[in-house]
């Protein structure tokens, strides 16, 4: 085959790049409702990485099982959410205050828009930017807050995330 017929390689972008990353960070997830991995970037350079799990040294879902808790929402509307993990956004903004690593104005990927904790933890972490590749079920709280605190957020797509007993 000739050059002129060879598809030329196109490198990822950086967001594709990273974005990878938490895809390979996430296959360490402990819990198969939403096995999500995060990387926190500035610049071009990995800060820290987290994946969604249980507290160091406790019981993984994968092990012993969901704690599931019922949340009903101020619209009525009832969804499921495990107890028993850590978000993975969580687990690496706790990984970059063990480490003594600022995250300060650096951007978050991760596999789908953050819950409402996680992104009050962002704003106040001074991360400027979020990429997700998917939406949240219930995102809209969390778009909110990124708007007024003035955060970019970012999604490869507008899929929402489908999982068992959402």
């Amino acid at each position: 085959m000739s050059e002129d017929n060879m598809e030329k390689y196109q490198r990822p972008t950086w967001d594709e790049y990273f974005m990878e990353i938490a895809h390979t960070v996430s296959k360490r997830a402990t819990c198969d409702r939403g096995r999500s991995g995060c990387v926190i970037a500035r610049g071009k350079q990995i800060l820290v990485t987290g994946y969604v799990g249980s507290p160091t040294g406790l019981p993984h879902c994968d092990d012993s099982g969901h704690q599931l808790k019922r949340v009903v929402h101020e619209d009525g509307k009832i969804t499921q959410h495990c107890m028993r993990t850590v978000h993975a956004e969580q687990n690496a903004i706790c990984q970059a205050a063990k480490l003594g690593i600022s995250i300060n104005n650096s951007t978050l990927y991760c596999r789908m828009t953050p819950c409402r904790t996680c992104a009050m933890l962002i704003i106040n972490c001074g991360i400027e930017r979020v990429v997700c590749e998917k939406k949240y079920h219930s995102a809209a709280d969390s778009e909110k807050l990124f708007e007024e605190a003035g955060i970019k957020l970012e999604y490869f797509n507008d899929e929402v995330i489908k999982y068992d007993k959402q």
